[in-house]
């Protein structure tokens, strides 16, 4: 560790220093999102849920259809209502405002891509049997599976925006320019977005993945239970690990109800942790 002799206060000694970044009265209160059973270590096992509500604030917002394709449409059956409610309710709320967004992506690997990576070691080279298809990390159908699904696809101008694009590893983060900077992360900047909602395929591999890496660059993130789904048997797990980590799982009703009644315009900018997601505000 660099500096090891430098002194790192407890939070004992630290709460009684100054600090201009905390409400220190709000910071010694009680947490509400917060429980925990007596009897283990420090009354373990410990609950968490986000401590914010989407109509706590002004928000500029992004709808994230997550590789929902023609290759999934197996697993997207009981959802397709669902995904195109929420669709509407965004493409409504974006025409009067400048701080709505709808993004999709499509899962394209290859086992001849070039490619050589940790998820590539992970699943291993073996399941690519045409007759018995196996191993996830690859499409199975070709070009015509990587098609939105046609329920939900993008208009043209949303394509000649740049809001549908190719993903090659499990978070939608993870498809970069040529100057290494996230895609998708680009485009939601441009437009000052702070906050996304995730819907699509896979809820255990790319939803899940993607809330955790929107959360890491400093978006708020909504999960929408009932618009999501995987091919295994994860879903409930997954659902309930996003919730008590990095999102808030909300229904596709709430969803809607919100975007048609309570969403309100941020001003661009107004959040901490978008632009510099360890929190820093320019100037």
């Amino acid at each position: 560790m660099k500096n090891r002799e430098q002194h790192i206060p407890t939070l004992k000694e630290a709460l009684q220093q100054q600090c201009k970044h905390r409400d220190m009265e709000l910071a010694l209160q009680p947490m509400p999102n917060y429980s925990k059973t007596p009897g283990g270590p420090n009354e373990t096992p410990l609950a968490f849920r986000a401590s914010w509500d989407l109509k706590d604030r002004p928000r500029r917002i992004a709808l994230l259809l997550d590789d929902c394709q023609e290759e999934y449409r197996p697993y997207a059956g009981g959802i397709l209502p669902n995904m195109v409610k929420i669709l509407g309710g965004f493409r409504d709320a974006r025409s009067g405002s400048d701080g709505v967004c709808v993004a999709w992506s499509a899962w394209s690997r290859r086992f001849d891509d070039g490619i050589s990576n940790a998820m590539d070691r992970w699943y291993g080279p073996r399941g690519l049997r045409p007759d018995n298809p196996e191993n996830a990390a690859y499409i199975f159908t070709g070009a015509p599976g990587l098609e939105p699904l046609a329920e939900i696809a993008p208009t043209e101008a949303e394509v000649d925006d740049g809001w549908l694009y190719h993903g090659k590893h499990l978070d939608m983060f993870w498809t970069f320019n040529e100057d290494g900077t996230s895609y998708l992360d680009g485009k939601l900047k441009e437009h000052g977005i702070d906050t996304i909602v995730i819907v699509g395929l896979w809820t255990d591999e790319c939803v899940l993945s993607t809330a955790y890496a929107g959360n890491s660059r400093g978006y708020d993130v909504v999960v929408v239970g009932d618009a999501v789904a995987t091919a295994t048997d994860n879903q409930k797990t997954a659902l309930t690990v996003a919730n008590s980590t990095v999102a808030k799982v909300l229904s596709t009703d709430e969803v809607v109800r919100y975007m048609q009644n309570d969403f309100v315009t941020g001003e661009p900018g107004a959040v901490k942790g978008t632009r510099h997601p360890d929190g820093r505000k320019d100037g």
